[in-house]
């Protein structure tokens, strides 16, 4: 195997990727567009290397190994989840160095021109939701990480790969049939795992930040009508702050920016049990 060395754009960063996996090349080209992948770089954000298992894990249980900046930072996963692998170590990259952002694990959508940022607990939903709004009209900024500019309090996008899981996969695939999925990796930390591609208007404006509009926590409920309900302030700037990845980095900005950002915003708990309804109930408050 000869190793290759692929720029991919990450929203305002760019990632040179050096792998010898050609297959996780071409899975990457699918998912993301073509002029994601620069043919040159003056400059890196990150430097990543996806590489074999060492000694007998390259060909018995053979293994994928992500390293960033020659460091490991995870343990090797089956050489079968070396796409996920990727996914997972560009988002710990992000989270670990982009320190000019006030980065929290949230997806962030936007209408109208403006966003709505939805944090989320694991099994919360917040993936499917996000998916399944970005084909009713919303644009992706992020699934994982919402990058909020310290200058403003804007959103800067990423539009990177929505990463399903389990049942979500094959529904997002009745309620989405034009949508283009990776191939899904099994028996993984979080189950089968596949990414789904950002929808082009999405890819189109990757470079357009937007203001937030609302900051609403999902909850999925298995029958449950899709439900928005006005939640504190005070209580909801207390959980975001939780979910925010390098909150004590920024210490007392950090603080005022999150707080700027409830101010001007709607603040929600909503809870759904069908995408259908969890649509028309956020596009009737986005049009509102």
């Amino acid at each position: 195997m000869t190793d290759q060395t692929v720029f991919l754009r990450l929203g305002p960063f760019t990632a040179a990727l050096t792998t010898p996996f050609a297959d996780v090349v071409a899975q990457l080209k699918l998912l993301y567009p073509p002029q994601f992948f620069p043919k040159s770089a003056d400059f890196a954000d990150f430097h990543v290397a996806l590489l074999p298992g060492k000694g007998l894990r390259r060909v018995f249980r053979p293994q994928a190994r992500f390293l960033i900046d020659g460091h490991a930072h995870f343990k090797p996963l089956p050489r079968s989840q070396a796409l996920p692998l990727v996914e997972w170590g560009l988002n710990y990259a992000i989270a670990g160095l982009a320190h000019q952002y006030l980065i929290v694990h949230a997806a962030a959508i936007e209408k109208n021109g403006r966003v709505a940022i939805l944090p989320g607990a694991p099994g919360a939903g917040k993936s499917t939701l996000t998916a399944g709004l970005i084909y009713r009209g919303w644009r992706l900024l992020s699934d994982e990480l919402a990058l909020i500019r310290r200058s403003d309090g804007q959103i800067v996008p990423l539009a990177r790969p929505v990463n399903l899981k389990n049942e979500s996969i094959a529904l997002m695939q009745r309620f989405a049939p034009s949508a283009v999925f990776s191939a899904p990796a099994h028996d993984t930390a979080k189950g089968t795992v596949a990414l789904m591609r950002a929808p082009e208007d999405s890819l189109v404006k990757v470079g357009q930040a937007a203001p937030s509009g609302w900051i609403i926590f999902p909850q999925w409920r298995k029958g449950e009508p899709a439900r928005l309900t006005p939640f504190s302030k005070p209580a909801g700037l207390v959980e975001l702050g939780h979910n925010a990845m390098n909150y004590s980095l920024h210490e007392a900005q950090g603080f005022e920016l999150l707080a700027d950002i409830f101010a001007g915003s709607g603040c929600y708990r909503f809870t759904y049990g069908d995408l259908n309804e969890a649509a028309s109930a956020m596009n009737a408050l986005a049009a509102a």
